[in-house]
């Protein structure tokens, strides 16, 4: 089968690609600019179109073509594409209803929440992996695991999916266990409301079969409303339960956030009878994902005497900063601790914008660099980016230890300060992580001791 991409370049997207690629079948795909994910692409066997998105980069005689949900409606291949579907028998699918179709031809296992979805996922994967289940495993991170992948082609009927809440994406999937982590204000874009929030995921747990298990976390309230009516097939998780105090003695991932969506692991093993003492052991062997609480070391040049701690995360959600930089701190209690934070898209700094100012003027960090929002294409409404920036958000902080720097700033400013950083977190969803890649390549010139 000949599969196009458009959008390859995304988490979830460029999963679905390997996917693919690994099955035998011919993938190409475009993406506006090269990343590391497409350089494996390409490596893999993929074509890879980089730049303005194009027509002609349609092949002849594709059978599928796959976008991402971000793709407006007005571009040059997804357009050709409905014209060509409409005249042949080519498909023409976003990423979630694509995906969807792998859920309703295997058993699937779906994680979904505001928070964990890439951890929980990556746990019960790797948990299962280990238990000789052979799974598919697909999530919006990549895994040591896995060779430093998002995807994960097993030989078995079960897959382990990642399951956005984002543009109601879930509704697309039919699993036959779903996993809720978290349910917060999110997406504001496009739910308005947290009713709205709470009724798009009344309708995807609806998708579960009666005699199938939906696992909760007891600890959330807005959880806990949702999942009323299926008592009799729910299992709880809480952080009040005895193996808790288990997890937290040895996982090697840091925070009270990471033994909940342990817990959730552990009991999506004990559905499908997986010893528990396999479990433990597994998940005591996680290392952690990609721009998951990720460390590494630096060494900004020869004259520093000492290596900096680097941690590299994804969390853009106030929540996700809060837990973040709280199990940064219970790591590392005496270390000069610095952040540097990228918004993510005008719309949650917006809607969400008195609760980042109420984590930042809590950040238990010694600095926090907050600088420019990273505008996602093709979601921000123009009206609300007048109304929002980086800098309005640090005023409203109003503390010495938060300053605004644009990007281009950074660098210097923490050469200028490099002596008063022990551990630097580089934290967004963004092209900030960038700014790691670049640090990372400044200290491979040096001796990291």
């Amino acid at each position: 089968m000949k599969i196009h991409f458009i959008g390859i370049g995304g988490i979830g997207v460029s999963a679905l690609a390997k996917y693919y690629l690994t099955l035998g079948h011919k993938v190409s795909g475009s993406d506006l600019v090269s990343s590391e994910i497409t350089d494996v692409l390409k490596k893999l066997g993929a074509k890879i179109y980089i730049g303005k998105h194009k027509a002609e980069n349609i092949p002849k005689n594709v059978d599928l073509v796959i976008y991402s949900p971000a793709i407006p409606k007005s571009n040059p291949e997804l357009k050709k594409s409905i014209v060509n579907s409409q005249k042949s028998k080519v498909k023409v699918l976003n990423y979630p209803e694509a995906l969807g179709e792998l859920t309703k031809k295997h058993f699937t296992i779906a994680v979904s929440g505001t928070h964990g979805k890439s951890t929980t996922a990556s746990m019960i994967g790797l948990l299962l992996v280990k238990a000789g289940f052979n799974p598919t495993v697909i999530v919006g991170t990549k895994l040591k695991e896995f060779g430093d992948s998002n995807c994960r082609v097993g030989k078995s009927k079960y897959l382990v999916i990642e399951a956005d809440e984002h543009f109601a994406s879930f509704l697309n999937y039919w699993p036959k266990i779903i996993i809720l982590t978290t349910i917060e204000k999110d997406h504001l874009d496009y739910y308005k409301n947290l009713n709205n929030i709470l009724k798009t995921y009344r309708e995807y747990i609806g998708h579960l079969p009666k005699d199938r298990a939906l696992i909760i976390n007891k600890d959330d309230p807005n959880i806990r409303k949702i999942s009323r009516d299926r008592v009799s097939t729910s299992l709880i998780y809480s952080l009040r339960q005895k193996e808790a105090k288990k997890l937290k003695k040895i996982l090697k991932v840091p925070g009270e956030h990471n033994v909940s969506n342990a817990l959730a692991a552990l009991a999506a093993a004990r559905v499908l009878k997986i010893p528990d003492k396999v479990s433990f052991k597994a998940l005591s062997e996680y290392r952690g994902s990609w721009r998951r609480f990720e460390i590494s070391k630096i060494k900004w040049n020869e004259k520093c005497s000492r290596s900096i701690i680097l941690v590299s995360d994804y969390g853009h959600h106030p929540t996700e900063i809060r837990v973040t930089l709280k199990a940064a701190r219970e790591k590392y209690p005496k270390k000069k601790i610095w952040c540097i934070y990228q918004p993510h898209q005008y719309q949650r700094t917006y809607y969400l914008f008195n609760d980042f100012v109420k984590v930042f003027k809590q950040a238990p960090v010694d600095k926090l660099i907050i600088t420019d929002i990273y505008d996602v294409a093709g979601r921000e409404e123009s009206n609300i980016k007048k109304k929002v920036n980086s800098e309005k958000l640090v005023m409203a902080v109003n503390k010495n230890k938060v300053i605004y720097l644009p990007n281009e700033k950074i660098l210097d400013y923490l050469k200028n300060n490099i002596g008063e950083i022990e551990v630097l977190i580089i934290m967004g969803a963004g092209d900030i992580y960038n700014l790691s890649i670049e640090l990372t390549k400044i200290s491979q010139k040096q001796k990291i001791k």
